[in-house]
């Protein structure tokens, strides 16, 4: 019984991975190894549920439906573990897939009270600046900024962080400071992955609303090049706080309108269709919640 379970965690594992050696080293398993287990698996279950070729492992149709129908058992039964040991204590591998930006900005430097309270949980940050797919990348759970898209997941908004705009003081010595956003028209504009809406960038100000057209000559599809480009005296740049407040502190930047608000980006907490959130997920998530608590500047 334990050896099948194993085998069909390593199932997960191949296909989530794409690779018999990445989830041999997952789980400390040499590679014949696991070539082994997931022929006997196969041999058990009675169907070819992997194709491998010479540059990665796919699942068959057969396997890509096994595979949905084990993953909520797999979670189950992780579940039950938990609750038996009835101590708080997780176990495992939590795999959380965010912005490479937010995670170096806002959740590594808080992670070591987390791990600290957990040492037998191993986590595996899944970086990326484009949204990732939580089942093909066997997330989880995923940080997302922004508005949600209409999905099946679940989801739990965690954070708010205050849009502002900013821009290095060298430029703004340079190009003058922006009185109203109309001014905005008149000044070298980045855009980072928070983008340009059909309407333009969106300000209010004492029951005023006013959105004003943007055209940028320069456009960043992540938050760290967008605030370089600012840092290096290129333009004004929309971020969310969270995106530039070291720079803030340390002086390469200010803020440009801050008389005016620009609404806030939502921080929400993703978890996979189809299957109860695991353990160490919940109790990560509630942990990012409280330790963020009070980091919201206004």
């Amino acid at each position: 019984m334990t050896d099948r379970l194993f085998a069909l965690r390593l199932f997960s594992r191949i296909a989530h991975n794409s690779s018999f050696s990445k989830a041999g080293r997952e789980l400390g398993l040499s590679q014949p190894s696991v070539s082994r287990i997931a022929a006997e698996l196969e041999q058990e279950v009675g169907a070819k549920l992997m194709v491998r070729t010479t540059r990665a492992v796919t699942l068959t149709e057969a396997g890509a439906d096994y595979l949905t129908r084990i993953e909520p058992i797999l979670a189950a039964l992780e579940e039950a573990d938990h609750a038996a040991r009835g101590t708080g204590e997780l176990r495992g591998l939590l795999r959380v897939a965010l912005s490479s930006s937010f995670a170096v900005r806002v959740v590594v430097p808080r992670l070591p009270v987390f791990t600290e309270a957990h040492p037998a949980l191993r986590i595996e940050m899944l970086l990326s600046d484009q949204r990732q797919d939580l089942i093909n990348e066997g997330a989880d759970v995923a940080l997302r900024l922004g508005t949600l898209p209409d999905s099946s997941a679940t989801s739990r908004l965690i954070a708010t962080s205050q849009r502002v705009l900013v821009a290095a003081p060298a430029y703004l010595a340079k190009a003058g400071t922006p009185k109203i956003p109309a001014d905005l028209s008149d000044h070298a504009v980045i855009v980072g992955p928070l983008g340009i809406t059909n309407s333009g960038w969106s300000f209010q100000k004492e029951g005023r609303n006013v959105s004003v057209r943007i055209s940028s000559r320069l456009n960043i599809s992540i938050n760290e090049g967008a605030i370089a480009a600012a840092v290096a005296g290129m333009g004004i740049v929309q971020t969310s706080r969270w995106g530039c407040q070291a720079e803030l502190d340390r002086g390469d930047l200010v803020e440009v309108l801050s008389d005016w608000q620009m609404g806030k980006v939502e921080v929400s907490a993703v978890f996979p269709a189809g299957r109860a959130a695991k353990p160490a997920a919940r109790s990560f998530i509630d942990y990012l919640v409280g330790a963020l608590v009070g980091s919201q500047k206004p």
